[in-house]
């Protein structure tokens, strides 16, 4: 859990290697394509609102493996999207119908409930890149508007940022005079970044930090940061420090204010407790389309599994 910063005034200006924790993610599968889940991981379940990052990456790249994520529901999240390489179809049950490239982003809120599919589609594109490679991840809604409406955005024209041996992309959030179109209701921020050499970012010291490397091992700070595990940088930083000593590096850098909020995931589901889950699971189970509609997907729909907690109940 992110806890909330009480007294601002308490803000170090040099917190030192012990302060930055580097944390082992977990391989797992979607269907058939290989996934690196970084968060939640052991003993952290989220940095600022982020609650869920996977690397998406196929185990074969000669004959990469379809991408086909049947139309499943989300409550109390908002889903972001982003490509590496390949195409992918988003469909959801506001009836978009959405294609996904890479340098493009998808945010889709989910609110009180919303249902949707993935497919990855065929191109040349993805052949020549070797599939579908990117980032999934989940921003946790603060309780004030996390029973709201469903929404979605898709963004072609995010700024583009130049530093000093290193250029990036800001998906969320704000850098500099620069800032995302893409709207979230608790301060948050989401870098594509790629490192020529070093390179020093700016930080807000009320933010906590994760940093992901996506091809190959960066410094942070002091701390050695492997592709399938990030990095956790608590408030107070101004400023931090990334180096690739192996030639350019891609990294994901998430950011935002602590949720201050004791978050429940399960499944599909980003709720603060059990009967909110149930509650959920029963709407799909029961095809409630008032919670959850219809997806324009072809794809088979993906049934739930039982909760833990209703097992042990029967």
């Amino acid at each position: 859990m992110s806890g909330p910063i009480e007294d601002s005034d308490r803000v170090a200006t040099d917190l030192g290697i012990s302060a930055i924790e580097v944390k082992e993610g977990r391989t797992t599968r979607i269907g058939e394509l290989g996934i690196l889940r970084v968060l939640p991981t052991k003993q952290r379940r989220t940095i600022g609102p982020w609650c869920f990052v996977d690397l998406m990456s196929p185990d074969d790249v000669d004959r990469p493996p379809p991408l086909e994520i049947g139309p499943h529901p989300h409550i109390g999240l908002a889903t972001v999207t982003w490509l590496f390489g390949g195409l992918v179809l988003h469909s959801d049950s506001l009836g978009t119908q959405q294609p996904i490239r890479p340098g493009e982003l998808n945010l889709m809120t989910a609110g009180h409930g919303i249902a949707h599919a993935e497919e990855g589609l065929e191109t040349e594109s993805a052949e020549r890149t070797g599939g579908i490679m990117g980032v999934q991840m989940w921003l946790a809604q603060p309780d004030h508007i996390r029973d709201g409406q469903a929404a979605f955005q898709h963004l072609k024209d995010l700024p583009e940022l130049e530093m000093l041996g290193a250029r990036g992309r800001l998906l969320i959030g704000e850098y500099g005079n620069d800032r995302s179109e893409a709207s979230f209701e608790h301060p948050a921020m989401g870098l594509d970044l790629q490192l020529d050499s070093t390179t020093a970012v700016q930080t807000r010291p009320e933010f906590e930090y994760g940093i992901a490397p996506i091809d190959k091992p960066v410094r942070v700070e002091d701390a050695i940061v492997e592709p399938g595990s990030i990095a956790v940088v608590p408030p107070g930083y101004r400023q931090l420090r990334f180096e690739s000593r192996s030639g350019p590096a891609r990294l994901m850098m998430l950011g935002g204010q602590p949720l201050g909020e004791e978050v429940k995931m399960w499944w599909n589901f980003v709720a603060r407790s059990e009967d909110e889950i149930t509650s959920a699971w029963r709407d799909w189970q029961s095809r409630n389309t008032d919670r959850f509609g219809d997806v324009p997907s072809g794809l088979e729909r993906i049934e739930a599994p039982r909760p833990p907690w209703l097992r042990l109940r029967d």
